[in-house]
Parts: structure tokens; sequence; C-alpha cells
């Protein structure tokens, strides 16, 4: 019998309070590793209260810690409170993202800023961090998306920062090569989070029939694929893209 054993391991996972970010942080604590699960510091703490509720949900080896991945003096000191905890980071996952769908001729300047200041240059800041960060053979895994390649009819902002992210993740995986950290990109399809449910229904019925398997993912799957890039088992697999969308392709 073949397992995937993280133990010793720590793994740092953006945006991971709720969705696909919790259920890869979990999956990753399940399989051993130590997690810190990040959360944007809203006035509110909304996100705070949602990051805490998830370590006391993991018990041991977990951690929250905020950090906002469009600044960049935030993402140093959020890797700093990581390092101080768990002392090295052997994993990265860039999970953080927003949406602001609008069609262009509707879409503000600031939907725009907002969507690629997250989700593509939130990716770039923390792995610009994680280069001199991450250990020797560590791992880094960004969230990409089926957006990236389709391209949804509103999606403008998202579409351009997934691609973007699938891009840099190529980039990446030939500079950091010399020290066996592999940089890879999970592209999932329509996944029932609270993202993928916002989704007007009608739009998702449409989106449904494009899918073979006749059903949209959910979160532990997305999160199996991010485990397996983190594993042994992918030590020689780099500057990919996997597609984890039940074979729902352009």
């Amino acid at each position: 019998m073949i397992s995937i054993d993280l133990t010793g391991k720590t793994a740092l996972v953006t945006g991971s309070g709720q969705g696909l970010g919790k259920a890869t942080a979990t999956r990753l604590h399940k399989a051993g590793a130590q997690v810190a699960v990040n959360y944007f510091p809203d006035p509110e703490g909304v996100n705070k209260a949602r990051a805490e509720e998830t370590v006391s949900e993991l018990g041991e080896r977990a951690v929250a810690v905020g950090g906002d991945v469009r600044d960049r003096s935030s993402i140093s000191a959020m890797f700093e409170k990581v390092a101080e905890r768990f002392d090295a980071i052997d994993i990265v996952i860039n999970n953080a993202a927003v949406l602001r769908d609008r069609s262009i001729k509707k879409m503000d300047h600031s939907d725009w800023d907002a969507v690629i200041q997250t989700n593509l240059t939130g990716v770039y800041n923390v792995c610009k961090e994680a280069a001199t960060r991450l250990a020797d053979g560590g791992r880094i895994v960004s969230m990409a998306s089926i957006s990236g390649f389709v391209g949804f009819f509103g999606q403008a902002n998202y579409s351009a920062a997934k691609a973007g992210v699938v891009g840099l993740t190529k980039v990446l995986s030939k500079e950091l090569a010399k020290r066996r950290i592999t940089v890879n990109a999970v592209a999932p399809g329509v996944v029932l989070t609270e993202m993928g449910k916002s989704i007007p229904d009608a739009a998702r019925q449409e989106m449904l029939k494009q899918i073979p398997l006749n059903r949209f993912g959910e979160p532990n799957e997305i999160a199996n694929a991010i485990l397996f890039l983190c594993s042994p088992l992918a030590e020689y697999i780099t500057g990919q893209t996997i597609h984890v969308n039940g074979g729902w392709y352009a």
C-alpha cells in the first residue's frame, strides 16, 4: 500500500479559512503536515474567526496567521511568523482569490484592480517571498482555474489573472529547479464552494452540460490533486497545470 506521509513538513495555505483553501489545509494536515492557515485580516474579523475555527478543527500542528497577499510587507511578516512557529517552510499553496464578475462594458477599473492584485500579483508576492524562504526540495502549488483556459463571459479580470498564474508557474519551475523546488498549478472546474455557489443557477446549469462526468467538483477532490503534487510521488513533476474539472475542456 502506498500512502502519502508529510510528517515533519510545514505547509502555508493562503486564504484557507474556508472553501478550497480549508479543504487543502485539512488534507495536508491529515497527511501529517504542520499547517499555517492564512486569512485576510478584514476589519470585521470574519476571516480571522473562520481561520481560527479551522485551526480548532484541525487541532495540534495548526496555526492561524493573518496576511494580505496584496501587501508585500504583510506577506514577509506572515512568513516570518510561520517560520518562528514551525521553523522551516516546505510547502506553499497559493489559494487566496476574489471574484468581481462583470462584462467589460460594466467592469469598473476597481473591479479589474481588485482581482488582478489578489489573484495574480498576490501569487507573485507570495512566490517571491517563498523563493528565499522555502527549504530545498520544497513545493509551490498555485490555484489556477478552468476560466483561465475557457474564458467565461464576464470574467475578463478573473480569466486574465488565472492565465497569468499558469505562465508564472512555468517560469518559476525553471528558476527554482536548481534547488529541487517544484512549482505547479491546479486548475479546477466549477467546484461547490461558496464562490462556486455564487454563480447564478441558470449559468451553472449551462456549465453542467459541458462536463462529461455530469457533476460539479467537490473541494476535497481538488485538495487531493494538491496533496499529490506536494508529495514525494510528484517530485519529477514541475511547471505543469493539472486540470481537475470532470473532463470539461474548451
